[in-house]
């Protein structure tokens, strides 16, 4: 750790993800996406894993679920690409994963963490520094929160296998994409870290 301005920085993996000042961000882990993923046992497995050494160790684990505005104030662009959500079961928007009860499941109307929410606030009242990814899609909602997040000013680091889509293809390049300015790990590698 160095000091910058009177400012702790970390350096080490193990101080960026200390359990004192890390959330874990479950994106969009529902029945309809889940089901529609090249890799749902391996995706599942890492992501129940993550969740569950999360909890061991303590730290806030935030769902997010997609939830469209009302038809008459959503955006035409929304409305014209969200028409695969038309006629769709009701409980293809139920969580794949369940949160235990004292854990926030966010509910949000765009492929961004932060808009449209009070998720920053609420992370920076609970002293939340780093972010861990996870969930559905890695080229959309994953990757747009993660670089927002970068943005605003929190360390971020992407479960590299605990993240999926529906295209291989568009997940790899996304994951190839964010690895230039953020940390990707395996699930086993930030289950460790948090151990320590």
């Amino acid at each position: 750790m160095k000091d910058s301005f009177g400012r702790k920085i970390y350096e080490t993996d193990e101080e960026i993800f200390n359990k004192s000042h890390t959330a874990l961000i479950v994106w969009d882990v529902q029945n309809m996406l889940v089901n529609s993923i090249f890799n749902k046992e391996e995706f599942l497995k890492n992501t129940n894993s993550l969740i569950e050494k999360a909890r061991k160790v303590g730290i806030p684990i935030i769902y997010t679920r997609i939830t469209p505005l009302p038809e008459r104030f959503q955006s035409k662009p929304s409305l014209s690409s969200n028409r695969k959500f038309d006629n769709v079961p009701a409980d293809a928007f139920e969580l794949a994963v369940k949160p235990a009860e004292d854990e926030t499941v966010i509910r949000k109307n765009t492929a961004s963490l932060f808009i449209g929410t009070n998720i920053e606030m609420m992370l920076r009242n609970a002293g939340i520094e780093s972010l861990i990814f996870t969930g559905i899609a890695t080229e959309y909602g994953v990757e747009s929160s993660a670089r927002e997040a970068l943005n605003r000013g929190f360390y971020v680091v992407v479960a590299k296998d605990a993240v999926s889509s529906q295209d291989k293809e568009s997940h790899e390049r996304s994951l190839l994409n964010m690895q230039r300015l953020i940390k990707e790990l395996s699930s086993a590698q930030i289950g460790d870290i948090l151990e320590k």
